[in-house]
Order: structure tokens, then sequence, then C-alpha cells
């Protein structure tokens, strides 16, 4: 392969600035990069080395983030994935606005709204749903792509038919998976089979990883396209392991499965223009609703008072979390109120919270009957030399989804079914939710808290970004978020910063861990404020690229939470 004109910076930074001035989030870091022409950040350094020699080689945004894609499914096999399902927002670089390649995950025909009891578990072919990714990803190539479908599949098929060196992070996630998961239990048997190291014992750095099945797999999509999957041997390959384990997908669900293009959410926010991912996604109105909610507040103006800020910021989320749960699901399925991104209901909101006092979540929604009573993806960012930018986040849902491996096809599925309200009308304090949008039905698309976003100044993409994370994951963009626009960080900082979250119910406030003195006396304000707050190590990974609009330099941050690269090509 000719020699690619690669820059990169390996240096991690040790950050110390954080929102509203509190104290840095423990062991927090970040990897950075530059560039004047192309970026990609994700959580896998191979597969981002892949979209970067992509970018080189004159593709698209959109061509390497398909090749991103497939490499992740062999890199980072507890989110990246062919048997999940996702969401792509691409800003075309002739275009005045991005657009939503929403390839989310379907129940299957034979699914039903009371098909689940409090015993059943998502580890299990009951729990999958119709994947999306790879019509989702070839929907994206057929509009916006460049180079040849095979070309962006065949690095993937690659990796996994000649193996690769796991790094630490890779071989703790594949040993805590197998401590998971029962030998005894037969549908872990493939999983078992595919990711045990050969020879026994625990995977360490530097072991090689081959995955043969999954690479013939991957062979068939690079030569027949998404028919490679939803059709032929794969397709048969999903249904006889769903008859096999008792799960509900079919031929004829996969041949039916169709990926959209979607209009994004669209709010402002201090003159930049927000636009993320629709339903059946929840990220793009949430995020965009929180801040405009926070906008009349003038944050920056009490950047002094740490306990303040986010005391306002979790009345906020708390807000949002309510609308979400009341509203928001497959549109296809539920009126959902335009209203919601709008200023307007925005204000409406923020007249409720007091700014020296927490609401009590249930007061938000008294119609809603109580009872008493996961979050593994992955996102990646890209930008190319023509100004085209990609966010896109995608999920098995769970870590590993439903842990099962398909017999002889090597990829793991999904356990979106969990994504659903199984219990119609029980909405728990513990988090539960049974509003009726998101109840099951066939061919249904589950609710995603998935918040791929793009922000735009004067018509030009400034900043790409999303998470992983679960319901958090809309948490951690609109912290990212209010960093960068708000209280001016760079964005190194701004990725680097402390997280929290709020989600309506559970009634309480998540803190990442930060510096023991500063962080005392910031739940201590909280608490006096009627707050319930609890601790977390880490939350999120924010994989994210800035473009600075007078330079158009583009600057890769990854977050390393959990892992990545961002690497840069002029």
């Amino acid at each position: 392969m000719r020699q690619l004109n690669l820059r990169l910076t390996v240096a991690l930074l040790v950050c110390s600035s954080i929102v509203v001035g509190a104290p840095p989030v423990r062991g927090a870091r970040v990897q950075r990069a530059t560039s004047a022409g192309g970026m990609v950040v994700s959580v896998s350094p191979p597969a981002t080395r892949i979209g970067a020699r992509v970018l080189a080689e004159g593709g698209t945004a959109v061509d390497a983030s398909v090749a991103v894609a497939f490499a992740l499914a062999v890199t980072w096999p507890e989110a990246g994935n062919i048997g999940g399902g996702g969401f792509m927002m691409v800003k075309p670089s002739d275009a005045t606005e991005p657009v939503c390649i929403e390839y989310r995950e379907t129940a299957p025909r034979a699914a039903t709204q009371t098909m689940y009891d409090r015993n059943d578990t998502t580890s299990h072919h009951k729990a999958v749903g119709v994947p999306g990714t790879v019509r989702g990803l070839a929907l994206a190539h057929q509009r916006y792509g460049k180079l040849p479908w095979r070309r962006l599949v065949e690095p993937a098929a690659r990796l996994a038919e000649e193996g690769f060196i796991i790094d630490a992070p890779l071989a703790g996630s594949i040993n805590r998976v197998m401590r998971r998961s029962s030998e005894s239990n037969p549908r872990f048997a493939e999983m078992r089979r595919v990711y045990g190291r050969p020879g026994g014992g625990q995977w360490r750095a530097g072991d090689k990883l081959l995955l043969p099945d999954l690479a013939r797999t991957l062979q068939r999509i690079a030569k027949e396209g998404a028919d490679g999957f939803y059709a032929g041997e794969t397709a048969g390959l999903i249904a006889e392991e769903m008859k096999r384990g008792g799960g509900l997908i079919r031929r004829g669900d996969l041949a039916a499965y169709r990926a959209h293009v979607r209009k994004p959410t669209h709010g402002r926010y201090r003159g930049f223009d927000i636009y993320g991912a629709p339903p059946p996604a929840s990220g793009g109105t949430c995020v965009v609703l929180t801040l405009q909610q926070l906008e009349s507040f003038q944050l920056r103006k009490h950047r002094d008072d740490p306990g303040l800020v986010a005391h306002l910021m979790a009345e906020a989320m708390r807000r949002s979390f309510c609308q979400r749960a009341k509203h928001l699901g497959d549109p296809a399925f539920s009126d959902i109120p335009t209203e919601l991104t709008m200023s307007e209901f925005a204000v409406s909101q923020a007249r409720g919270i007091d700014r020296d006092r927490a609401t009590k979540s249930e007061t938000l929604a008294p119609e809603i009957t109580l009872a008493d009573e996961s979050n593994e993806t992955t996102h990646f960012s890209v930008v190319d030399r023509t100004g085209m930018a990609v966010a896109n986040t995608y999920t098995l849902e769970a870590s590993w989804g439903s842990r099962v491996v398909v017999r002889r096809g090597g990829f793991l599925l999904n356990n979106e079914m969990g994504d659903f309200n199984w219990f119609p009308g029980v909405t728990t304090r513990a988090g539960r939710i049974g509003t009726a949008a998101n109840l099951i039905a066939p061919g249904k698309r589950m609710l995603s808290s998935q918040s791929p976003t793009i922000v735009m100044r004067d018509g030009k993409p400034v900043l790409v970004t999303g998470s992983p994370g679960g319901r958090t994951i809309i948490n951690t963009v609109t912290g990212v978020l209010l960093n960068v626009l708000e209280f001016e960080m760079s964005v190194s900082d701004a990725v680097a910063a402390p997280r929290m979250h709020h989600q309506w119910f559970p009634d309480r406030i998540q803190l990442e861990e930060r510096e023991e003195k500063a962080f005392r006396a910031l739940t201590a304000n909280l608490r006096s404020r009627g707050h319930v707050v609890s601790t977390r190590e880490k939350q999120g990974s924010a994989h994210t690229i800035w473009i600075d609009p007078k330079s158009g330099r583009r600057i890769g941050v990854a977050d390393l939470r959990r892992n990545g690269l961002a690497v840069g090509t002029e």
C-alpha cells in the first residue's frame, strides 16, 4: 500500500479545566490530533487508522465512516457491530443542512406488547431486534459515497481473517464478558468458542485475535452489498440461530428491513445551529430542549458558582427526560409534538425551575402512575477535506448485546428489544418507563438515547460529537456542547471535563468522581438544595472534532475514558 501522509499527535493531556470551575474528573485524559484536511476519531485505534487511509485515498467522510463502522465490528465487539443499529448524521459539503441516516433496529413481526415477563432477560435470543447497521451503511454510501463499496468493507474482512493485536482495553472487555457468561448456558456457547482465548486463560494485551467466521460474513457483504447480510447465506444463518434459541426474527423480517433518510432535529443556542438525530432517537430532541431551557439562565455568568450551575443543569435535564418519557417513540406509531424543540416550549419549561430548590420528579408528570420497583454503544466522528462531516452512533444495546453469536456467522446480535417499554403503564422511581409511546409493536423501532450531533455556525459545521452510555448519552453530549458553546472551553478541555447526569427517574444526580475537597463542597451544595447525589467513576466517551471557523483547521479529540485514537490526514 502506498505511503500515506498521516499526521498524528499522540500526546496525552491530563486536563484540569472543567465546566463551572469544579475540580477535574479523576484520571480523565484525552488524545488530540490536528489537520488541515481530514480527521477520524473513534474508540478503536485500528478502526481509526482504516478510516484515515480511506480519507487519504480520496474517500468522502461517509466512505471513511462506512469503513470505520465495519472495522469496529471486528476490533470493538462490545459495541461495534453488523448485528445492531444506529444513526448517522451527515453534513454534505454542498448542502445547507445535515441529514440523518436512521438505521435503528425494529421489532420482529411476531413481537407482541406483552411478550415479556419479569423473569425475562435481555441476554436471550428473544431480545434481538431486526438489525439495521448494514442496510444503513449501504444507504449512506449510496447517497454520499465515492469509493467502491468493496474497498470499504474489505479492510475489516482482512482484519478478521488475518487477525490483529489486541490492546489492554479490548482484552479487559473480552475477559469481563467471559466471566459474566456461564459456560453451562448454551446461549453463550458460540460466543465463548469465537472469543475464548486459544488454550484457555485470560486475554492479554499483545495477544492476537482471529475471527474467521466473521471474515467470511464480511466478505459476503463486500461482494454482495447489503443483500450479503439480509438475504442468502447470512440471512439463513440468522434465521437458524433464532429458531435454535427461541428468537423471533425470520427471513421475512430481514428481507423487509429498510433504513431511512430523516430530517434531523434542529434548535439554536447562542447563535449556533444544533442538529441531532430525530425520533426514534430521543437524543436530538432532549439535547436541544435542555440547551434551550438553560440559555435563559446565562450560565457563563455563574461559572464561579458550581453548585448553582450543576443544579440548573440537573433541573433542565430532569424536565427533558420527563418529556422524553411522555412523548417520544417511533414516529410511525406515535404522534410526537413538534413543539418539543421550539424555544417557546423550552422557555415555558424553564419557568418552572427554582434556582434554589430541587423539583420532585413525580410532580412533573402526576398523570403517570408510579410503582416501586444498560448502556454500551460506540460513537465516532469524521470530517473530510471538503468539509463533509459525519457523526455516527451505533450499538448492540448492552455491552456485547445479547451475547448471542450467530453460529458460523461469527457476529454478535443486539438485545435492542430491551429498549422498548416492556410493561405497559408501569413507570417506576427506579427508572423503568411504561408510557405508551415506546411500547412494543411488530415492525416498530424502539426509542434510543443515541445523540450524534453536528453543530453549525453561518452554514458551516464547527463541532461533531456524540457518545456511548445508554440514557447518559444525552447528557454527556449536552455537557460537551455547554463546555464549548457556553463556557468557551477548548475542545480538549470540554471533552476531558467531568460529567453529570439526571434522567427524571431515578430522582438523583450522578456525578463523575472529582478531586476530593472541592467535590465534597459541590455535593454538599447540591444536597442542600434538595438533590440526591451519587457518583460514578466515568460517564460516556465523547469522540469529538472541532473545526476552527477562521482557519478551517480540524482538531480531533479522542476521549480515553474507554479507549480511542484521533488521526488527521492532510
